[in-house]
């Protein structure tokens, strides 16, 4: 026979085994019908940049298809950290979205100290595109080509600026990688977004600008000049100007990348959702096009190639930071 103190007890865990029964089913049912809200897109850029330029097109055709309304916030600052430590310290439901850059993983070698775990910390959905970088200078800079670029450096050492989006962003690892292999040295100025750089390069306040191909429309309506991409290969939206390598830096070659995550620990459920509709929202014809129109070559991947992509990236460039002495803090 139970005593009363065990009858308690054995209640008292049934309940216990039923209410986490009851958490477990309400947790699936949330996730079959996700999204039922507004689901919240994190650039980690200034608005008006080139990411954040094509987070919106993404984010417009996924509101199309979710019949919910993906909303862009900006959470620019300390290298794409602040918006990177949000989503890793969201609730893991689903409703806040990393739209991340190769940053994820450069940031991983180049910050000394990190409040957030890029692997353990976040979980990936879907590597969304690659793009080369372009190699930009102001028009009143004496210098048409990479190699009267790296002439006109070496006769102005320690005069010429390098801006980029933040310190151990693409675009300022891009300079940095020239200078080493080109034996120049340019004073990093970093912003707080790509639109702040261009608003210096266009009147010549800086020297170069490592941008995507969002900005070759500033190239072509004559407000700067670019000289060359960073890809291994010619990119097609801008087939006329030769890449560095082949413009005098040979085994020059940097690019880049797009992908979105989202806590770890959101449900897989979900993430297969959110894949397999961002995978449609970026074969949509007019998405593709957009996207391909300002440089970005579409992917669409599974989480775990992105995963794979992730971790390849932290090595690369750990490297270059190592090498090039660009760590910061503690």
């Amino acid at each position: 026979m139970l005593s009363r103190r065990r009858l308690l007890a054995v209640c008292a865990a049934s309940a216990f085994a039923l209410s986490l029964a009851d958490r477990a089913a309400q947790a699936q049912a949330q996730s079959q019908v996700w999204p039922n809200r507004v689901v919240r897109l994190i650039v980690p850029f200034a608005a008006g940049g080139p990411t954040d330029f094509v987070a919106r097109i993404v984010a417009e055709q996924l509101s199309k298809i979710w019949n919910q309304q993906v909303v862009i916030e900006n959470r620019s600052g300390a290298g794409t950290n602040i918006g990177t430590e949000m989503v890793a310290r969201s609730d893991p439901d689903g409703y806040t979205v990393l739209y991340a850059t190769s940053s994820l993983a450069v940031n991983r070698s180049l910050y000394r100290s990190l409040s957030y775990d890029a692997i353990a910390d976040l979980a990936p959905v879907v590597h969304v595109s690659n793009f080369s970088l372009f190699m930009f200078v102001p028009n009143s800079l004496p210098a048409t080509s990479v190699q009267e670029f790296v002439a006109f450096a070496k006769a102005n050492r320690g005069k010429v600026t390098l801006a980029s989006p933040g310190t151990g962003s693409t675009p300022h690892l891009a300079g940095e990688l020239l200078k080493r292999m080109a034996g120049i040295e340019m004073t990093h100025v970093p912003y707080r977004g790509a639109s702040p750089a261009l608003n210096d390069l266009i009147p010549g306040r800086v020297h170069v600008y490592f941008g995507s191909g969002a900005l070759l429309s500033n190239m072509r309506s004559g407000q700067i000049r670019g000289l060359a991409a960073t890809g291994a290969k010619r990119d097609p939206t801008a087939p006329e100007l030769p890449t560095i390598a082949e413009a005098g830096i040979p085994g020059y070659d940097v690019s880049s990348w797009h992908g979105l995550f989202v806590p770890a620990k959101t449900p897989p459920q979900v993430i297969r959702k959110m894949n397999v509709d961002t995978i449609a929202a970026l074969a949509d014809p007019a998405t593709k096009a957009a996207l391909e129109q300002a440089g970005y070559t579409v992917v669409g991947s599974s989480p775990e190639d992105l995963a794979v992509l992730l971790k390849s990236e932290i090595d690369k460039w750990g490297i270059v930071i190592r090498e090039s002495g660009i760590g910061i803090g503690e």
